[in-house]
């Protein structure tokens, strides 16, 4: 065949998906006049967990599996927005890590709202302006956001997906050679972790500015001819700022999670889930060992223990956050809860990412 001959069977597969995916629209329609009766909610992650690895495991062809995922989110995100079309809101400014976790998961057709605080997304969500929220919970590197554990612990918000993604970072400018620049905007944490590559590249002349987020320094890159930005490439492109060069980290181990925030939980069991608590105990010699040997009696693995501050009283007292893996409605807990459901706080159970 020719080219000209094979183009035309592109755009004959073209019109063919574009159909399926019309088709594809009218039994999401049909679903969702069924989820509207039941006051069931739209966004179910659990659901799209299961049709992505059912594809992957069906993808024989040339598509990269680490394709079929945005291509599919998309999809969904699409599918949404025709049933219910829903504002997400998340720990800005735009083009942050968070904002990106937000497209990774929602869709670049889904409607954001960036926000200045963790506190201001907690808050939008509670108030019903926002239908979701997304917060960053812990980085592999820097330990758990305190803040978030906190106000999971003040709130109604349910916790309805984990969001897991890998924090790399680039170096973009506008200037033609690096040679060129005479100052590096980037937040002071993202400086420490390109430490290698700034060493490597430029001497004492070059000044490092700290700024408020890697989306704040695009900014001051893309308005200095002679400025540069340690940022994501996410930000550097939704700015349309030359990305020179990318993966400069000096660790490629570097994981953040974050979470969807929701005010109805999850109640529907996928077939590998975990589930977030608080939990509050008494004092006494051996309480902590005491609840924790339920979990190992009940079989149930922990993932996570961390203590954070009570912050009640002048005593130094600690409430535990706690992952483990299965769900809440799972029997061997239920027996623990009913046990504890005056020191257990839940936060919420989701298809298990990490």
């Amino acid at each position: 065949m020719n080219i000209e001959e094979l183009r035309t069977k592109i755009d004959k597969i073209d019109s063919e998906i574009l159909k399926l995916l019309n088709d594809r629209m009218d039994v999401v329609h049909e679903i969702g006049v069924i989820k509207s009766a039941s006051n069931e909610s739209v966004y179910r992650p659990e659901r799209e967990k299961e049709i992505i690895d059912r594809l992957v495991q069906l993808s024989e062809g040339r598509m990269k599996v680490s394709s079929i995922k945005p291509i599919f989110q998309e999809i969904f995100a699409a599918a949404r927005n025709i049933e219910l079309p829903e504002r997400i809101a998340f720990l800005g400014p735009e083009g942050s890590f968070t904002h990106q976790a937000a497209e990774n998961n929602f869709g670049s057709s889904g409607k954001y709202l960036s926000l200045n605080s963790i506190s201001s997304v907690f808050d939008s969500v509670q108030k019903k302006q926002s239908k979701y929220g997304i917060i960053p919970l812990e980085n592999n590197q820097e330990g758990i956001v305190q803040e978030t554990v906190d106000l999971l612990g003040s709130s109604q918000l349910k916790i309805i997906a984990e969001l897991p993604m890998s924090i790399s970072l680039s170096f973009s400018t506008r200037a033609d050679d690096v040679k060129n620049v005479r100052k590096i905007y980037s937040k002071d944490i993202a400086f420490k972790q390109c430490k290698d590559f700034i060493e490597n590249y430029f001497d004492e002349k070059v000044e490092l500015i700290p700024v408020n987020s890697t989306s704040a320094a695009v900014k001051f890159a893309d308005s200095n001819a002679d400025s540069a930005a340690i940022c994501s490439r996410f930000a550097a492109v939704q700015r349309n700022v030359p990305i020179l060069f990318d993966n400069i980290e000096d660790s490629k181990n570097n994981h953040t999670r974050f979470v969807v925030l929701s005010l109805l939980e999850n109640k529907v069991k996928s077939k590998n889930d975990k589930t977030s608590i608080l939990v509050n105990l008494t004092d006494g010699h051996g309480v902590l060992a005491k609840f924790l040997q339920e979990f190992h009696d009940a079989k149930i693995n922990l993932t996570k223990l961390e203590s954070r501050p009570a912050k009640k009283g002048v005593d130094f007292k600690y409430i535990f956050y706690i992952d483990f893996e299965g769900h809440y409605l799972d029997s061997n807990f239920q027996i623990i809860y009913k046990r504890y459901q005056d020191n257990i706080k839940l936060l919420g159970s989701y298809p298990r990412m990490i």
